[in-house]
């Protein structure tokens, strides 16, 4: 097996022989996905890194590597001897890459890209950049990196499934209709789709190609008398087919450059989301007027219908259930010292495989006990599982795809013995954020990004924080990633949060080398009947996940009483819920666990 170094090297001489003195290599796919099928996870062949988000650039003499406050200690340890420099994303003094391009390459040197791989808008950042310097962007057909990966895996051939509507809520014909309203609005002739949850939205299939997502590699493209799916055939059953009937044809895959030409040859008005299509989509289109806007599709499918709504309810009871089983058996367990990280993962994966619906984890679980917690993604692996003691902190932050629904929660555990002064000051001020925007009220247009200060405020009383967002959009038996709309700094990109939307509430508090403390609900936006009045609307969320929360760790003292009153009524709730749907003994671990404080 090649070393990274040894790969490395390799492309270097690629890059000569294409006459070009740096190469990029984003995270993303041909259709930006966050979660990146096998068969194009390019950037974790050749560095070794493994995280979901990060973007290497190899030059002639050197490598970098970009990620996120969530990957930096998984980095270091996963680049250390790989001749990688860690570029921490978001730090004080750390270049963005085209920053760093600005100083890297010299008048006359280009640096190579794939366009398949990269949005407009990041083409234009990139050249912008290199233009300063006199170097530029040379787009290069062949992907480099393909051409050294001997064992490149093949993509998924598994055939694609129909949701019924009784859980999508809705049908194709409804959500094609809503669609072309919103074209005829801009006056767009036809809408090209790239992003696979939104294909998947749109068409009420799931598939396997991602591992977690239930997602298949197509395209799609929409005008006003037809939609066409470009997908791999022996992805197609005949359900498949009698499902989209006559409302959606069917072509390969590799059809939708011939298609796109086509309208660009004459001349049509395309409407193209430029941060989730490729540069590659947009030179098809060449001749077209091009219309640049966000895609409609994204916040359609992020504002839950009632259908999804109530699925989502009815998964997490189904979730909490898992989870309560799990967490008894884990109080059981780790006495006896057999209990690793990742035999805990497989437990709890086999207690959620037990409910009805159940079609897979929505993501790779984390489970990291102690110094591993700090890890913010941390995945145990046969080099770093470790026995969980009956001590310590350990967190658990996992979730499951149902066919009703998507869950995402995040427990912090106390193990035995007895917390730290410090680690229960952390705890208790996570918690607190963590309430503070559960029972936060606020008025209709407010974004995201304006509530995450809530979750971090008593950490910053203490000067601390987290280097990951507060709140993620959710998907309905779809990604557990989604968007436009986030509580966060970064995810935020403008769209305000809306009844229907779930997002996920997860403050945390990493300490390295020592554990991680993260408590994850997820929330759905719903209207607050109260407050609301015929000059505004007021907004309030549902908490939608069902499991205690760890009390041990709590400093009691520190709670105000509104704050114990959330944490009280929570529990309630939990209790009545799950405590008729669980067995004798796992009824009593849960009334300790969901008593009052």
């Amino acid at each position: 097996m090649m070393s990274t170094r040894d790969k490395i090297e390799a492309l270097r001489m690629l890059m000569e022989k294409h006459g070009v003195a740096a190469y990029f290599i984003p995270s993303t796919d041909p259709h930006q996905s966050e979660y990146v099928p096998d068969c194009w996870q390019r950037r974790r062949w050749l560095s070794g890194f493994s995280g979901s988000a990060g973007d290497l650039l190899v030059t002639r003499k050197g490598a970098e590597l970009w990620t996120d406050g969530r990957y930096w200690l998984q980095a270091e340890s996963e680049l250390r001897g790989s001749g990688i420099r860690l570029q921490r994303q978001g730090n004080p003094g750390v270049p963005s890459l085209p920053d760093y391009l600005k100083g890297a390459l010299g008048s006359g040197e280009a640096l190579g890209a794939d366009p398949r791989v990269l949005s407009p808008r990041q083409a234009r950042s990139l050249q912008a950049a290199l233009q300063e310097s006199g170097a530029r962007l040379q787009l290069l057909d062949d992907n480099l990196v393909d051409a050294l990966w001997r064992d490149r895996p093949a993509a998924s051939p598994s055939p694609l499934a129909v949701l019924p509507v009784k859980y999508a809520g809705e049908s194709v014909t409804s959500k094609l209709a809503r669609l072309r309203k919103e074209m005829r609005v801009q006056r767009a002739q036809a809408h090209v789709l790239t992003t696979l949850d939104a294909i998947a939205w749109l068409t009420n299939l799931r598939g396997r190609d991602v591992e977690y997502n239930p997602v298949a590699i197509a395209y799609a493209l929409v005008t006003h008398d037809r939609a066409q799916l470009f997908i791999d055939p022996q992805k197609l059953t005949p359900q498949v087919q009698r499902a989209l009937g006559r409302h959606v044809d069917l072509a390969p895959y590799a059809a939708v450059a011939d298609s796109l030409r086509a309208l660009g040859a004459a001349g049509t008005r395309v409407w193209v989301d430029e941060g989730t299509a490729s540069r590659w989509i947009v030179d098809l289109l060449q001749g077209a007027d091009l219309l640049m806007m966000p895609s409609p599709v994204y916040r359609m499918k992020s504002r839950k219908n009632d259908a999804e709504i109530d699925g989502s309810r009815a998964a997490h009871v189904r979730d909490g259930v898992a989870m309560v089983r799990f967490l008894y058996w884990l109080d059981q367990a780790v006495p006896s010292g057999k209990v690793t990280e990742l035999s805990a993962e497989d437990k709890l994966e086999a207690f959620r495989a037990e409910g009805a619906r159940f079609q897979g984890l929505s993501f790779r679980t984390i489970s990291g006990y102690a110094e591993h917690g700090a890890i913010i993604h941390y995945a145990s692996s046969e080099q770093t599982n470790v026995p969980l003691k009956p001590r310590g902190i350990y967190l658990l932050d996992s979730g499951a795809q149902y066919l009703d629904g998507t869950t995402d929660i995040t427990r912090t555990l106390l193990l035995g013995g007895k917390a730290t002064r410090g680690q229960t000051d952390r705890y208790t001020r996570v918690l607190r954020g963590h309430v503070a925007l559960a029972r936060v009220k606020f008025p209709q247009g407010v974004r995201g990004m304006r509530l995450d200060t809530l979750a971090r405020l008593y950490l910053w009383e203490a000067g601390l924080d987290y280097n990951h967002g507060t709140g993620h959009g959710v998907g309905a038996y779809l990604n557990v990633h989604e968007g436009p709309q986030a509580i966060s700094p970064t995810r935020d990109v403008g769209d305000a949060l809306e009844p229907g939307n779930i997002q996920s509430n997860e403050p945390g508090y990493y300490e390295a080398g020592a554990y991680g403390i993260r408590i994850e609900n997820l929330i759905l936006v719903v209207k607050d009947e109260r407050l609301s009045s015929k000059e505004r609307d007021f907004y309030a969320f549902e908490t939608l996940t069902m499991c205690p929360i760890e009390t041990r760790l709590i400093d009691r003292r520190a709670l105000a009483p509104p704050e114990r009153r959330w944490l009280n009524e929570y529990h309630a709730r939990v209790w009545r819920t799950l405590s008729p749907l669980v067995d004798a003994a796992e009824r009593r671990w849960l009334k300790r666990a969901t008593a009052p404080i």
